[in-house]
């Protein structure tokens, strides 16, 4: 990893993208920044739910936030995932090359979360590639429940905000995601296919909590529950 620069981290408050964060403060990379992009409707390239809690946790974690709205997308839909996943990259590359001009050496690099997905990971190493900057993500390709134990070890709280696929009902909405929850998640991955992490969608989540945190985020919420798949809908969040 470089010596010189400032890195960003790539954040959207669910755990893989905080684990990144974590991750990189721990090995020492210069975190200047934290940047969360916040898409409107449903994405290919960016976790979706409640977003708009980053600034808590950014804020907990006291490193500065930087937000790319969804006014900064291009309204027109791509006609097929490839392209839309390039369109939707395309604000996140743009607030990047703004912000490297302001850091102290240039932008260093950027962390990412991903586990599995090619789809994404590779986009993100094409953009690294066009800024000259490099990729930190200490979760690409490892084994997703060493990487949950890693987590809980840690201590991390993890709390699910959305669930869509079959075997995860209304009673994970809101839920706490702990040993006991991780266990019955991979008995799901048996029966079901769902990934341990939820990396193809199955759920998202929410840091609620985490050794890189000062204060823990406190969440209020009413479940909103469709019959096949739900949300959690935040009434109130504050740090404790």
């Amino acid at each position: 990893m470089t010596d010189t620069g400032s890195w960003v981290g790539l954040f959207s408050g669910g755990k893989d993208s905080s684990w990144a964060v974590y991750r990189a403060l721990a090995e020492g990379l210069p975190v200047s920044h934290l940047l969360t992009v916040h898409p409107e409707g449903d994405s290919y390239m960016y976790h979706v739910p409640a977003t708009e809690l980053t600034a808590l946790a950014a804020e907990s974690i006291g490193i500065e936030h930087v937000n790319v709205s969804p006014d900064d997308f291009d309204a027109a839909s791509a006609e097929d995932a490839g392209a839309q996943g390039d369109a939707e990259l395309e604000p996140l590359e743009a607030a990047l090359t703004d912000l490297a001009a302001d850091l102290d050496g240039g932008l260093a690099g950027v962390t990412a979360g991903a586990v599995e997905s090619e789809f994404q990971t590779s986009r993100i190493q094409a953009m690294a590639d066009r800024l000259g900057c490099e990729v930190f993500a200490p979760l690409w390709q490892e084994d997703p429940v060493e990487l949950a134990e890693a987590m809980l070890d840690a201590g991390f709280e993890i709390t699910v905000l959305q669930v869509a696929a079959h075997g995860l009902d209304e009673s994970w909405l809101g839920r706490t995601l702990d040993g006991e929850a991780f266990a019955e998640l991979q008995e799901l991955h048996e029966e079901y296919g769902v990934h341990v992490l939820g990396e193809g969608g199955e759920f998202e989540t929410f840091v609620t909590d985490g050794p890189h945190m000062e204060r823990a985020i406190e969440l209020t919420y009413e479940t909103v529950w469709e019959g096949t798949r739900g949300h959690i809908e935040i009434t109130d969040a504050r740090l404790a």
